[in-house]
């Protein structure tokens, strides 16, 4: 494939809204074809998906789960019919869930691991075959600084766990790629500023939860979805060839960790 963006067909899981938007468009503006991903908001991707239209470019909506496979095997097969052969994998879907070690009960984190880890696993098996017969393919998995061992966020504990697995199955998945043409990084964002995590607080509750959380930045602010996009961008650029196996933290400097040796 050639040292340009070309041609190229991304699938951006969660693209609808917050941080995978972002993503969407920042492909879009490079002339990426994009499948715009969604469980539950139509609206939100059809909207995305005329945005891109308007502007040039070639986008479709397709409504998937991730946690079923069988759904995600269709979405593939969908994008590379309307659209061609994938070669830039997003996986952003992701959800989360607090709880402690006294309310962990099995059904939700049931569900956690099957969006979060087993979504992870389903797409990258659906577009793997095409990528290793063309030589080329970029994925990123979005993680979270929760991964590194936790931040100390309370009722983090079972969401940081599958967002670790995340990193080793990147780094897994890296090796077992990279002589096919395939890298496969992952980008952790720190606490970001979208319409989930402002959520249903309003402004004085949100200017509380954004202090706190800048403080416990280097660069003293929360991220917005371009910072993360940017990182995304980069790592599947076709530029980014020799750069695989890796977990970008793209927080800010966030120094709340709990990480013992």
């Amino acid at each position: 494939m050639t040292a340009n963006w070309a041609g190229q067909v991304a699938i951006v899981t969660g693209g609808a809204r917050g941080l995978g938007r972002a993503m969407v468009r920042r492909l879009a503006a490079q002339g990426v074809a994009v499948t715009v991903n969604y469980t539950s908001r139509p609206d939100a991707a059809d909207e995305l998906v005329a945005e891109i239209s308007a502007a040039g470019g070639r986008a479709i909506a397709v409504q998937a789960d991730v946690a079923d496979e069988a759904a995600v095997i269709a979405m593939v097969a969908r994008t590379e019919a309307e659209l061609g052969p994938v070669s830039i994998l997003v996986n952003n879907a992701g959800i989360g869930w607090a709880a402690t070690i006294e309310s962990w009960e099995p059904q939700g984190f049931a569900r956690l691991r099957a969006v979060n880890v087993d979504g992870t696993i389903h797409t990258i098996r659906a577009v793997v075959a095409g990528m290793k017969a063309r030589h080329y393919g970029r994925i990123i998995n979005i993680s979270s600084v929760a991964g590194f061992g936790t931040t100390g966020f309370p009722g983090n504990h079972f969401y940081s766990s599958t967002k670790a697995e995340v990193n080793v199955l990147t780094k897994r998945f890296a090796l077992e790629l990279g002589r096919h043409g395939i890298t496969v990084n992952a980008v952790a964002p720190g606490f970001t500023r979208t319409d989930m995590t402002v959520g249903k607080r309003n402004a004085a509750e949100w200017a509380e939860v954004e202090a706190g959380f800048a403080k416990v930045a280097m660069t003293g602010r929360v991220g917005d979805p371009d910072d993360i996009a940017n990182a995304v961008e980069f790592l599947a650029s076709p530029a980014s060839g020799w750069i695989t196996a890796q977990v970008l933290a793209v927080d800010g400097g966030r120094m709340d960790y709990i990480a013992h040796g």
